[in-house]
């Protein structure tokens, strides 16, 4: 299947300077301020200042730069205010109380685009990373959110999400199709042409492959997106149920919902041979099946005892535990730290549906969604900080993003139609 716009970075080469270090420093509290961490940030310069075209795209990839950083939390963002005679003086950086200096060139080529970007630190003058990217003008914002990513990962050794995707199901078209959008809303793919229900994404281990469920041959199968590829080919056709819940951490197997017996129950399936077994028992109708981190758990809903409800099932052993005593519960997930299970449910019968945090044990539970319509289909970003979901809250059912605490909710990207069950990418 020919899909209806590329989806992968193959323009786009990272080309290390010379000046690059492998490695991290740690950032000492006297170089944080509010818990963050205050870096400067120069305006990109273009390689020929009179150039418009390069003029708007120091811009555009310093704009995306910026948004970056501020998104991860990690940084407190200081810039020169245009007019302001201090910030010509030679020491104005120092004075203003950063610690690490952002800077970089742009250049446009005949169609393609150049970016070097360098980060610093003021005390010693040496720079810790420098970088230098090369692409198609489809992938220069790409470039800016690989480079913010380097920023996080030199400075806090964790690892930024700034070039994550998210998928999700979306019926703008008449029928529900498979798309992605950068972490930011922008970049919006549409991968498949089904002319059917394709909804329920999953990523691969390694972000090189999709996983969802269908109805294009009538049957609810599951198949595979090879994103660099751009192909697409059948997964699991048994007949019944092939809902796809999540990839095992080491990539070679899949947690999936078949309908092999008399009731839908949860199967481990692996990739290769297509093998699968039953982990899950008993009556009632199991579904949503996540991995926890290290691979040894698999969390899921099951009616089994009136009402849907959150449980977890031990692989070696298949002891299962219940975790939930609501009203009705779905779509667990485990955090990626293993800490968390996160999912929508609701307390009871009339309310409103939100998205819950449970521990691993069950004793904790929090509600971070109140008040604000249906919030479904919750999906962790990979470091864990970050969760995406569906709301109602704007009046369609549309894809917003918060904090793991429930805080700062906003709205990924506005589009037509409805978006369904988000997955976070890798």
């Amino acid at each position: 299947m020919k899909m209806i716009k590329a989806f992968a970075l193959c323009a786009l080469f990272a080309v290390p300077a010379a000046a690059q270090q492998d490695i991290y420093i740690g950032v000492a509290a006297k170089n944080a301020r509010d818990g963050k961490i205050r870096i400067g940030l120069e305006a990109l310069t273009p390689y020929t200042p009179s150039d418009p075209r390069e003029q708007a795209l120091a811009q555009r990839m310093g704009d995306t730069l910026r948004a970056d950083l501020l998104f991860s939390r990690y940084f407190e963002v200081l810039e020169k205010l245009p007019g302001d005679k201090a910030a010509q003086e030679t020491d104005y950086w120092k004075k203003s109380g950063v610690s690490y200096l952002l800077t970089g060139t742009v250049r446009q080529l005949k169609d393609k685009w150049v970016m070097t970007a360098e980060l610093k630190g003021l005390e010693s003058g040496e720079a810790i990373v420098q970088k230098a990217y090369r692409g198609l003008p489809v992938n220069e914002r790409a470039a800016a959110h690989r480079f913010a990513d380097e920023v996080v990962w030199r400075l806090t050794g964790k690892k930024g999400v700034a070039h994550t995707k998210i998928a999700f199901s979306n019926d703008s078209t008449g029928h529900k199709e498979i798309y992605v959008v950068d972490y930011d809303g922008q970049g919006l793919t549409r991968l498949t042409t089904d002319k059917s229900i394709a909804l329920l994404p999953r990523w691969s281990a390694d972000g090189s492959k999709l996983y969802y469920t269908t109805y294009r041959y009538g049957n609810p199968d599951s198949f595979e997106i090879d994103i660099a590829r751009q192909k697409i080919k059948p997964f699991s056709v048994f007949q019944g149920l092939n809902i796809a819940g999540g990839v095992s951490p080491d990539g070679t197997e899949m947690a999936m919902t078949l309908s092999r017996g008399r009731d839908p129950s949860i199967y481990i399936v692996n990739r290769d041979r297509r093998e699968a077994r039953k982990i899950s028992s008993g009556s009632g109708v199991d579904s949503s099946a996540s991995y926890s981190p290290d691979g040894r758990f698999v969390t899921f809903i099951s009616d089994r005892s009136g009402n849907p409800q959150v449980y977890t099932v031990e692989l070696a052993t298949g002891k299962t535990q219940r975790l939930t005593r609501l009203n009705w519960c779905d779509s667990p997930q485990w955090s990626p730290s293993g800490e968390w299970i996160v999912f929508a449910g609701r307390e009871k019968y009339y309310d409103d549906i939100d998205i819950f945090l449970t521990d691993v044990t069950g004793g904790q539970l929090r509600k971070l969604t109140r008040d604000a319509g249906k919030n479904e289909d919750p999906s962790w970003s990979p470091d864990g900080r970050f969760i995406s979901f569906t709301s109602t809250r704007g009046g369609g059912r549309q894809i917003y993003v918060m904090d793991a605490d429930g805080s700062a909710p906003h709205l990924v990207s506005k589009l037509p139609g409805m978006s369904y069950t988000p997955s976070w990418g890798p």
